[in-house]
């Protein structure tokens, strides 16, 4: 099996947009969906893949998500448990 970056395309209330394609890449995004197709058993149109694409390219951005301000950031690690800068003293007498 193909290890293909998009794996589903949602189906969504869409925004009409025009668009024009050089014909190499409305080759290459007519054979991206016939491989999804196969691999999904399901057909999908090459316009349906644009917007998914799209979304998983700005996603993976880093420079544009630090630009919007939506770096993201490591989750923290967890604090380790502060050692004392002296041992405990005993309470016990001497």
């Amino acid at each position: 099996m193909t290890k293909l970056k998009l794996a589903s395309v949602r189906d969504e209330k869409p925004v009409k947009l025009s668009v024009s394609l050089p014909a190499a890449l409305h080759r290459d995004l007519v054979a991206y969906a016939e491989i999804l197709s196969r691999e999904s058993g399901k057909p999908i149109e090459a316009s349906k893949l644009i917007a998914p694409m799209l979304e998983r390219f700005i996603a993976s951005d880093r420079a544009f998500s630090k630009a919007r301000g939506f770096e993201r950031k490591p989750n923290p690690k967890p604090a380790a448990p502060e050692s004392p800068a002296f041992p405990p003293t005993s309470s016990a007498p001497d």
